[in-house]
């Protein structure tokens, strides 16, 4: 009796711990840096905004699986989402988001990865706050 509620203590701390490890952003290859860079470049960060209109979405830029790019005339929006996004950097996926009675990205939305070849699902994102980088006039 004691060795079953011991390997049962066990498997719930095991669990737990599985859920509360948070996966650590890796280091971005030079390329993936220097995509950053150049799409910044000349603006400056303003206030992490909570929404976004969805129509500033269709123009998208992937970095890698930790940043994503919504660009919109003089400002370009950095989305950063909560525990990354794996498979999107591959340029294999796409990001499908369902807008229920809204017309904003927001965060805490979640999207889902669909490869491109097959339409198949592959994965989810959490979006976070969107960052406005602005050149000035």
């Amino acid at each position: 009796m004691k060795t079953a509620s011991t390997a049962m203590v066990l498997a719930g701390a095991a669990l737990v711990a599985s859920c509360s490890t948070a996966t650590a952003q890796p280091e971005r290859t030079a390329r993936e840096s220097a995509e950053l860079a150049k799409a910044l470049q000349g603006r400056t960060a303003g206030a992490p905004l909570r929404c976004i209109p969805n129509w500033r979405a269709s123009n998208m830029q992937i970095v890698d699986d930790w940043t994503i790019l919504f660009k919109d005339g003089r400002t370009v929006y950095v989305q950063n989402p909560r525990g990354g996004c794996p498979g999107i950097g591959n340029g294999r996926n796409t990001l499908v988001t369902r807008l229920w009675g809204t017309g904003q990205l927001c965060s805490g939305d979640i999207s889902q990865l669909v490869d491109l070849s097959t339409g198949i699902g592959g994965g989810a994102c959490v979006f976070g706050p969107f960052v406005p980088y602005t050149k000035p006039n």
